[in-house]
């Protein structure tokens, strides 16, 4: 019983093996007839090319499937960094194919080219009619020019011209011509100065006196202002150092002398600030920038210095009285400052905030909070401020919250306030002027109610879209009332943002006269009687001031 319950018997064993030898003699034979019967194995051909590099053409074979690459690869031939290959390096050989290498080389040279300068015609009153004035000599410019040539196995294909460099800049000719003025001569206090086509001009004591101060055609207009005398003239013009990124250059020219000659301050870089210091002739005062490549264009300091010079072209070393800082909010714009009339305040202002400084210890001391201007652009927008005539108050643009969902910074809405220096009480004067309101206080004039001080302000068209809107001319008292616009005449399109200028005098000698440009020309406003007249006529007018 125990032997037939094995699990293998001898037999069984022998069994197995003969069943197992047979199955894999039939698996060998089957394999052997399905392999006799496939397709016949064929071998792989050489592939025959011809490559042409250098002038020399050259042939080969290299195995199917091979690719242009390799066959470079195969003969030493070295590509340079310009070289073409046709076909592709990528392509793969077919019998017989053609390959193409192409020797690619660019050169480079530079030459110098003459800027001719062009001509300029001004017509202008200012000079008797047909006559004809050089204001200034044409001079040709100088460029540099470097190209780019490219040969492909020595022959030229393309030349183009990949850097132009002005070395120097062509001068345009300007010739004034005179034409006849439609306007009829006004006498006027003191000296209005004004910046045409480049160029200062001062009338004297009366609108037909006319004569040129600067004629050099480069005054950039950020500066222009009469002294308190009315004896010099501060003003900027462009300067010619491109290569230095130098903005502008500070000037003074006397107006005295029948033939002036300006001189240089030796000051640069001013953009938003420069005035002379009341009650000190020869002194001014002024804030600088740095340039930049980038827009706007330069990087304020907010810093603020004083300099004193003489007539015989003395400067002296200039006097830091507020040391350069970051100006707050937006202050890479920069900062603007306003001297009182009697030249015991000097306030600032800018994007965040208006305020006095202390001029012994050059600090800045806050009178109020603005809340700056978000403008979404490459600039930013700063309060205007003037002083009255008697140095008691500041009169100043706020910036207004906004009855609507947008945030305080982006308010459309500006208002135009009031600070006394007396009690430090600020009153809100007249809502939704717009942003260039530019408030500008009288001098004492002759009025009979007993309140000698008007102040002209600009009301935007617009108000809530003042930025781009343009204004009329607005006059009240001093503390806001009998508010009258004055210009434009109805009917007509608003001015352009600017501070209107009083004419000088006391309340025995002024006749409430203000100067304000339209369409590039100087109109005359009596603001106590409805007569305005037209004084210029060539519509170039950029800057007036009246002393």
């Amino acid at each position: 019983m125990l032997k037939n319950n094995l699990p293998f018997h001898a037999s069984h064993l022998n069994n197995f093996q003969r069943g197992f030898s047979i199955k894999l003699l039939l698996v060998l034979t089957l394999s052997i007839l399905y392999t006799g019967c496939g397709s016949p194995k064929v071998l792989q051909l050489d592939t025959s090319a011809s490559i042409t590099v250098d002038g020399t053409t050259q042939q080969t074979n290299l195995p199917a499937g091979s690719t242009v690459q390799e066959v470079l690869i195969s003969l030493g031939i070295n590509l340079g960094s310009l070289d073409r290959v046709e076909p592709p390096l990528y392509t793969l050989l077919t019998d017989g194919i053609s390959i193409n290498v192409i020797r690619v080389r660019e050169e480079f040279k530079t030459e110098q080219v003459v800027i001719p300068f062009i001509h300029q015609e001004l017509r202008s009153e200012s000079i008797s009619q047909e006559e004809t004035r050089l204001v200034q000599p044409g001079v040709n410019g100088l460029k540099e020019l470097t190209y780019r040539t490219v040969f492909e196995d020595d022959f030229e294909t393309m030349s183009t011209v990949v850097k132009d460099t002005i070395i120097q800049p062509a001068v345009p000719e300007i010739v004034m011509t005179g034409v006849q003025a439609p306007f009829a001569p006004l006498s006027i206090p003191g000296k209005l100065a004004y910046l045409s086509a480049g160029n200062a001009w001062i009338m004297d004591g009366s609108t037909a006196i006319r004569r040129p101060l600067v004629t050099t055609a480069d005054l950039d207009g950020r500066i222009f202002a009469l002294s308190p005398k009315a004896d010099w003239l501060l003003f900027t013009r462009k300067s010619t150092k491109i290569a230095n990124q130098e903005i502008n250059t500070l000037w003074v020219v006397s107006t005295e002398k029948d033939s002036p000659v300006p001189f240089n301050l030796k000051v640069s870089n001013i953009v938003h600030f420069a005035a002379w210091i009341p009650g000190s002739p020869g002194m001014i005062a002024y804030s600088t920038v740095e340039p930049r490549d980038t827009s706007p264009k330069w990087q304020a300091n907010n810093d603020l210095y004083t300099l004193a010079f003489s007539s015989s072209g003395w400067t002296s070393k200039p006097k830091v009285i507020v040391e350069a800082n970051s100006g707050g909010t937006y202050g890479w714009w920069g900062t603007s400052f306003a001297w009182s009339p009697d030249g015991q305040y000097i306030a600032y202002s800018r994007p965040d905030e208006i305020g006095l400084i202390d001029l012994e210890e050059g600090l800045l001391a806050p009178i109020t909070n603005i809340t700056p201007l978000q403008t979404h652009r490459d600039w930013a927008w700063i309060p205007g401020i003037t002083w009255c005539a008697d140095s008691n108050s500041l009169y100043i643009t706020t910036h207004a919250p906004s009855a609507s969902l947008v945030s305080a910074e982006e308010s459309p809405l500006f208002d135009l306030a009031a600070i006394s220096m007396v009690n430090s009480t600020n009153v809100q004067l007249v809502q939704q002027t717009g942003m260039f309101t530019y408030p500008s206080c009288s001098p004492e004039l002759n009025i009979s109610n007993g309140n000698n001080f008007k102040v002209a302000f600009l009301q935007a068209i617009f108000p809530d879209q003042s930025e781009t809107s343009r204004y009329h001319l607005v006059i009240m008292d001093r503390d806001g009332s009998n508010r009258q616009t004055i210009f434009p005449p109805e009917g007509l399109t608003g001015i352009e943002p600017q501070i209107p200028v009083w004419a000088p005098g006391s309340s025995s000698t002024n006749s409430g006269y203000l100067a304000i440009l339209y369409q590039g020309n100087i109109w005359l406003l009596d603001t106590l009687s409805d007569f305005s007249q037209q004084i210029t006529g060539d519509g170039l007018i950029e800057r007036v001031d009246w002393k």
